[in-house]
């Protein structure tokens, strides 16, 4: 019973606060899945107000996982272009060629199936579960895991560990008949009313049971995690005010993506830096050297800084030309 007031609550709180949002349009079920899959790939690490216009003008271009699966290589990365982690478009298309042919051009509705598929972890299939698929399924992302930390007043690391918030969730309970609504009206409740900072508990349906409200102590305990340090040196080759980049098939991060040539270095000491780029969980400490001989063998290519706009091209690559532009 208290599960249920807890549910209801919410639910009538979403009813009433839930934003509009392109992939909540009623649409059919064969549609609901495909929007539910482009919709949480993107929406991994990218907030929601980013993700809306590229996940319009996605579907306008490719309103189908049957048209996903043939895309063109170059066009389906220039949509992408501008949400960065390029891994997951990749994944993406790898998915959505694995699902037209080995399940019936449909979603799978099973967890293991689902984590089969590259670009899939827990959070994601679970995710696509509930909302997709009305399954009784809380997928545990940021905004839920705040709204569980607060409402618990959970402080310890052993207590934010994913293991015991993945067990403390089950407080929040489910609802049989609108699993998919409730799984997004959690999400909406964190997005909304608990955020990150200053949290809006007068029009919070949980306030009054809320020990951080309570408590009058709304900070958040982050679980430690520590970034991994880089140091790296990049070539720079330049002809007629044109950068030399290549095709990196060497690091593992931008995977076929053009880079500047790079070297790894391994702890070197007293390193000058002239660049400190962050990516995912690595910082990376960047020394830049200019070339005059150019003999590399891999396949290579000339850009022109002034038509930055033109190329395809990850963030990180033209964050180095802008910041070579910048220092001439």
């Amino acid at each position: 019973m208290k599960d249920l007031i807890i549910t209801n609550k919410i639910l009538n709180w979403y009813d009433i606060n839930k934003r509009s949002l392109p992939w909540r349009k009623k649409v059919s079920q064969k549609k609901r899945e495909y929007y539910t899959l482009i919709s949480e790939f993107m929406l991994q690490q990218t907030q929601v107000a980013t993700v809306i216009p590229y996940f319009n003008r996605f579907i306008k271009n490719i309103p189908n996982i049957e048209k996903l699966s043939k895309f063109d290589n170059r066009k389906l990365i220039k949509l992408w272009e501008g949400l960065g982690y390029y891994s997951r478009v990749r994944n993406l298309k790898k998915t959505a060629k694995i699902v037209v042919k080995d399940f019936n051009k449909r979603l799978p509705q099973n967890f293991s199936d689902l984590k089969s598929l590259p670009g899939i972890g827990d959070y994601t299939a679970s995710a696509i579960l509930a909302i997709a698929f009305n399954e009784p399924i809380i997928p545990l992302d940021g905004n839920i895991e705040r709204v569980l930390k607060r409402y618990l007043y959970l402080k310890k690391q052993t207590q934010i560990k994913k293991e015991n918030l993945q067990e403390q969730k089950k407080i929040f309970g489910t609802s049989t008949k609108r699993s998919s609504d409730y799984a997004q009206a959690l999400m909406e409740l964190g997005a909304l009313i608990c955020k990150p900072i200053n949290p809006n508990c007068k029009k919070c349906p949980l306030s009054k049971k809320c020990k951080s409200f309570k408590n009058n102590d709304f900070d958040l305990v982050k679980s430690i995690k520590k970034d991994k340090e880089t140091f790296y040196k990049l070539n720079v080759y330049k002809k007629n005010n044109q950068y030399l980049l290549i095709k990196n098939n060497k690091f593992n991060f931008l995977k076929n993506f053009n880079i500047f040539p790079m070297e790894k270095l391994n702890d070197p000491k007293n390193f000058d830096k002239d660049l400190n780029l962050k990516m995912s969980n690595m910082i990376m400490n960047i020394k830049i050297e200019y070339k005059n001989k150019y003999n590399l063998k891999k396949k290579s290519y000339w850009i022109d800084p002034s038509k930055l706009q033109n190329y395809t091209l990850p963030t990180f690559t033209k964050k180095i030309v802008k910041f070579l532009e910048s220092h001439k």
